[in-house]
């Protein structure tokens, strides 16, 4: 099935992909096992990394060869010094984004599973860091592609609405079921969630069933559902889409997700008028790649080692 949306060509515009939405500083902590409930134990690793749902999704774009520009809030402190300098470092564009005074970066404190590479998540994000819904318009049209988180809501639909005004296809990271979440997915073209979203949103206990009640409402082009160690579940024309899972060794699997929506949308960009079931292979691949290493975007994979795990197809 032929990816069923145009995206614009890449004369005039500076940027293939534009994100708007998190940025993060993690401190990843590993264990051999996952602690019980008032026990003690060593920790095997304790690092600071950078993470974010959208700034790894753009670290991961501009890996895999595409121009990426990320717009969003950084704390005036050192964990915001530090994820600025991962997105600089990594090729990523940050003109627009802002750096607010006297505020403190959004962190996360993650515990991973040493034994599967399952994680934990537990997050602090200060309240003044969030995006004014006047994003700059022409932050946004320079790019041919949108990608934008939940984290706040009016300021994504803002986006969302200026990308569909100037052609540009629109893409989400949905975790839960927020106020204004059904006005912001009226904006969008691909709809990637989380596990638990779809049944959260619909009611719909089968995943499928989800699905299909969630393209049916919204009408985006292609609605997915990333299924970890499952692969992933996609619909699209009336049709339903499952994309087994690549085998790898796990060391952490945070930010799987967040790599699988920047394997989405490099996929896009390298075969525009492609299949998509190569586009939710890639992105699998992409965020299993990912999985090799601690932290968000440690194991982000470069566009050749992503070709070898597709031609050596270690499917499972």
């Amino acid at each position: 099935m032929r990816i069923p949306f145009a995206l614009p060509g890449p004369e005039g515009r500076a940027f293939d992909v534009v994100g708007v939405g998190q940025n993060s500083v993690d401190f990843v902590a590993v264990a051999a096992t996952y602690p019980a409930p008032n026990s003690k134990q060593r920790l095997e690793q304790f690092v600071r990394l950078p993470g974010g749902q959208i700034a790894t999704a753009m670290l991961a774009c501009a890996r895999l060869g595409w121009r990426a520009r990320y717009i969003g809030s950084f704390g005036d402190d050192d964990l915001g010094r530090l994820a600025r300098e991962s997105l600089t470092r990594g090729g990523v564009d940050i003109s627009a984004a802002c750096t607010v005074p006297g505020a403190s970066n959004h962190l996360a404190v993650i515990l991973v599973d040493a034994h599967s590479g399952d994680r934990t998540v537990l997050w602090h994000r200060d309240p003044t860091l969030r995006l004014n819904p006047d994003v700059p318009e022409a932050a946004i049209v320079a790019g041919r592609l949108l990608l934008v988180d939940c984290d706040d809501i009016a300021a994504a639909a803002v986006a969302a609405r200026v990308a569909r005004r100037a052609r540009m296809p629109t893409m989400v990271d949905v975790e839960e079921v927020r106020p204004g979440i059904k006005e912001l997915l009226q904006q969008i073209d691909v709809i990637i969630a989380a596990q638990a979203f779809p049944t959260s949103l619909t009611g719909y206990l089968d995943t499928g069933r989800a699905l299909e009640a969630m393209a049916r409402e919204h009408r985006a082009a292609v609605v997915c559902v990333t299924l970890g160690k499952d692969g992933s579940l996609a619909r699209c024309g009336g049709r339903e889409i499952r994309t087994r899972p690549f085998a790898v060794e796990c060391i952490d699997s945070t930010g799987a997700g967040d790599a699988f929506r920047g394997g989405f949308a490099a996929a896009c960009f390298r075969w525009p008028a492609g299949e998509v079931e190569d586009v939710l292979s890639y992105a699998n691949a992409v965020a299993a790649l990912n999985c090799r290493a601690l932290g968000a975007s440690g194991g982000l994979p470069t566009e050749d080692e992503v070709d070898q795990l597709l031609q050596a197809r270690p499917a499972i």
